[in-house]
């Protein structure tokens, strides 16, 4: 099958770019049905502007300045819990050094 494009799958998606409807060959000439040209068509499928297909970009943008700021948001809790966990560990280095010199000094 060496078909150029089908309806399913369209040679391309440009509506400018694809071929004009023909009248069908099965209808009588000077049949009730008028000749007609796609402009109509082409214009109404040319609704989709630059912007609207940027939209999904803008909204990749939007949620990932929102994820920013949750991550701005969260480090002073972060720099927090660290500098705890590092108090907490520098009390027990303390407390094994007092141990360990009150053993040395009752020897």
């Amino acid at each position: 099958m060496n078909t150029v494009g089908t309806i399913d799958r369209p040679l391309t998606h440009d509506p400018k770019k694809q071929a004009p409807m023909k009248a069908a060959t099965a209808e009588p000439t000077r049949s009730a049905t008028t000749d007609f040209t796609t402009t109509g068509a082409n214009d109404s499928r040319q609704n989709r502007t630059r912007e609207m297909q940027l939209i999904p970009e803008a909204l990749a943008r939007a949620h990932m300045h929102e994820r920013m700021l949750e991550a701005e948001a969260q480090r002073p809790a972060a720099r927090l819990m660290a500098a705890r966990r590092m108090q907490r560990r520098a009390e027990r280095a303390s407390l094994r050094a007092r141990r360990a010199l009150a053993i040395a000094v009752m020897q």
